[in-house]
Order: structure tokens, then sequence, then C-alpha cells
């Protein structure tokens, strides 16, 4: 085989792996650009329901909320077992006067 052939033959190969990195490249893009599709339509949907449901789709003002409503529970849930100390004090105390 002459050196100009094998040059062709590595040249012919060499094309034929850089095709299959294209191709394969050119896969993935179309997957990630319908990825990207699907997620901003996502997005989308995500910023109506919270407008819809909390009055409002800015990230910050949610947070601010969630903190809101995850201190008003930590309340609750103290006045809850102060309660239930209190009921368990009062049937303690109504046991021992029997």
């Amino acid at each position: 085989m002459t050196s100009q052939t094998r040059l062709e033959t590595d040249s012919l190969r060499r094309l034929e792996e850089l095709r299959r990195t294209f191709d394969k490249l050119r896969a993935e893009r179309i997957r990630a650009e319908g990825e990207v599709e699907r997620l901003a339509r996502e997005l989308e949907e995500a910023k109506a329901l919270a407008k819809a449901e909390l009055g409002t789709d800015d990230e910050a003002e949610i947070r601010a909320l969630i903190e809101a409503a995850t201190a008003q529970n930590a309340k609750l849930v103290e006045e809850f077992d102060a309660a239930l100390r209190d009921v368990e004090t009062n049937l303690r105390q109504l046991g021992e006067e029997r």
C-alpha cells in the first residue's frame, strides 16, 4: 500500500469516526432543545399555579410566605403542646382528688 493510499484510508476512517461523533452530538442537541422547551412550559405552568394559589409567582415573596407559614406552624404546635399539658395536669389533679 502506498503512503498516499494509507493516508486516504486513515482520513476516511477518521472522517467516519467524526461523522458518528457529529451525529451523536446532533442527537444530544435535539434532545436538549426538547428538554429546554418542556422545562420552560413546566416553569410557566408552575408560575401560573403559584400566581393562582399564592397570589404571586415571585420567588422571594413565595419564600417569605413559606417562612411565615413555618413560623405560624411552630407557634401552633407550641400552643397545642401547652394545651395538652394543661389537660394532662387537670386530669392528674382530678385523679388525686378522688
